[in-house]
């Protein structure tokens, strides 16, 4: 498997050499299409720095202007705003400064054509296997590193409200972020309607003493981000295993079944697996970002990382735990549903027990046998029917009170 991954490694570059020179977007691309670059920044000491040619954009304007300004500014779609600050400053250029001036640079992307991160990726020298999935997404949680680059995947959960759990509902939306990790350098892929990092962006801009300590930084924050999405994910979901529980043991109303849809059970089920597969592999990579030593990751923010994989390993047991009652809810759904069709049983062979008391004697005296006393008796008819009413009655009290009725 490594002579094979050598090998690609040597053959992508030599294919990526033959395509077009990179001028910061995708070249092939509408220009009046938006960007997969959602947001482009350089940080200098905590601080975003604003290039010069994004603040003369806009002119000095009187306060009068300035309000209809901020008017028509947050009027405008959050993607149209990101694509502006985006197109203030390409990949390229904050690369460029970085290097003369230092500090590090933050480029942030939503799902990405191919074309459009070659040359993101060959400007950063970022390994074509790490690139591939970054492009194709669809990767199990992981931590990688190349060289001097960490590649970090990251599965974000988000709860799907519905009004009531059926068999066919969708309980966990599923999403990605990749994050490469340089010394100089963080480049995000989104992938998917969740994760959405903006807020996360504003908020450590906010904190300019946390957001100095680099590139690091930036991966904490978005590792802890997703980390606490899961912790609301987890509690939404015990909602509806509680909802569940409570249906499958609570009595059930008079003339309805016992116990729920055992589809309800199953897709849950199938939801929290979906969920697991998100969490558990996520846990290793955490513990050796809080435990071993790495040149990319300050040492400061390595013992955040510590609370990070505490919260995850919370979250990995409760959801194994959901998996485990789930089971056990399922196995008590379904001997419920047998325990309800033996009595069921019980019932129709005790009502057959009784009916054939009088089947055997009307079978009996039905024979036409010209030799049968009883036939000529004055009294025979109601000694028969007597004899048929209290054997009757004494199966059905019988069986009534061994709880057969």
């Amino acid at each position: 498997m490594s002579m094979i991954r050598d090998l690609r490694a040597v053959v992508r570059p030599a294919l990526r050499k033959t395509s077009a020179p990179y001028n910061g977007y995708d070249t092939t691309r509408d220009p009046s299409a938006s960007s997969a670059v959602v947001d482009c920044a350089v940080y200098r000491d905590g601080q975003r720095v604003q290039p010069a040619e994004c603040a003369g954009a806009r002119p000095a304007q009187s306060p009068s202007h300035q309000s209809a300004s901020s008017q028509s500014a947050s009027s405008q779609s959050p993607s149209s705003q990101s694509a502006q600050e985006a197109g203030c400053l390409t990949p390229r250029e904050a690369m460029r400064r970085v290097r003369e001036d230092g500090g590090f640079a933050w480029i942030g992307l939503h799902e990405p054509t191919e074309a459009e991160f070659a040359g993101i990726a060959a400007e950063f020298g970022l390994h074509p296997l790490a690139v591939e999935d970054a492009v194709h997404a669809h990767q199990r949680p992981k931590l990688e590193r190349y060289d001097d680059t960490l590649f970090t995947v990251f599965k974000t959960i988000h709860y799907v409200e519905h009004a009531e759990l059926t068999a066919t509902s969708e309980v966990v939306e599923t999403g990605e972020v990749m994050c490469f990790t340089g010394r100089d350098f963080v480049i995000t892929v989104r992938h998917g309607g969740q994760g959405s990092l903006r807020a996360l962006r504003n908020r450590l801009q906010g904190d300019p003493e946390l957001l100095a300590k680099g590139p690091s930084a930036v991966l904490h924050a978005i590792a802890d981000q997703v980390v606490d999405g899961y912790l609301a994910v987890v509690d939404a979901v015990q909602d509806d295993i509680d909802e569940v529980e409570i249906e499958v043991f609570s009595a059930p109303a008079k003339g309805s079944p016992r116990g729920v849809d055992a589809g309800r059970i199953y897709q849950l089920k199938r939801e929290v697996l979906e969920f697991k597969r998100a969490v558990s592999p996520l846990l290793r990579p955490m513990q050796l970002l809080s435990e071993r030593p790495m040149r990319l990751v300050d040492p400061d923010i390595q013992k955040y990382f510590r609370d990070v994989a505490d919260h995850l390993a919370r979250v990995q047991e409760q959801v194994i735990g959901f998996d485990e009652l789930l089971n056990s809810i399922l196995q008590a759904n379904l001997a419920q549903a047998s325990v309800a069709q033996n009595e069921d049983m019980r019932k129709i062979t005790s009502w057959a027990a009784i009916i054939a008391v009088p089947t055997m004697v009307c079978g009996v005296y039905g024979m036409n046998f010209d030799h049968m006393p009883e036939l000529h008796w004055k009294y025979g008819y109601p000694i028969s029917m007597g004899l048929v009413a209290v054997a009757c009655f004494v199966i059905h009290r019988t069986l009534k009170r061994n709880g057969w009725l």
